[in-house]
């Protein structure tokens, strides 16, 4: 059995699985005299290609691999596009482009906001309830921020959140 998390500050009172990397709270990009509960992230300013440092650690960018189960709309091509529109604004990222692509019969979606930063995907089963998103930002971005838009889109009754820091530098 897995261990349980729960993120006040990002999936309110619903319960985080704890996956290959802890769920405990927002990075956030500041600078050096703002601290963080997860750590110190702040964009590395020696090079111009948007890595990161966190805890001594430089990376590309956060990567969130988000689970959504027990979740509404997601027939609903309008209110995805609005949602990921909504996630991206709040994530402080810069769209360049969304793509959503609706399947039949079952209605699921599968698409894309494409970010300078990187990107947000997200796939659909309304059949079953359950969407799976992927949020990858590097730079100022804050992909945690994206978190409370999705569960207010799609009022998941569980939201499962792993992190991953992607292009760690050795």
């Amino acid at each position: 059995m897995k261990a349980k998390n729960t993120l006040a500050s990002m999936a309110g009172a619903l319960p985080v699985e704890a996956g290959a990397a802890r769920a405990t709270g927002e990075a956030v990009v500041a600078t050096p005299t703002k601290q963080s509960r997860r750590g110190h992230l702040k964009v590395v300013a020696d090079k111009n290609d948007h890595f990161v440092e966190r805890d001594g650690v430089v990376f590309a960018g956060v990567h969130l691999i988000v689970d959504l189960w027990g979740a509404k709309r997601l027939d609903d091509l309008a209110w995805i596009e609005n949602a990921l529109r909504d996630a991206v604004k709040a994530s402080k990222a810069t769209l360049l482009h969304v793509h959503l692509h609706h399947f039949e019969p079952n209605g699921g979606v599968s698409g894309v906001a494409v970010l300078a930063e990187s990107h947000i995907s997200i796939h659909t089963w309304p059949e079953r309830g359950y969407a799976a998103l992927d949020i990858f930002m590097c730079g100022d971005a804050k992909p945690h921020k994206a978190i409370p838009v999705l569960k207010r889109a799609f009022e998941p009754t569980q939201v499962l959140l792993n992190e991953q820091k992607r292009g760690m530098v050795g």
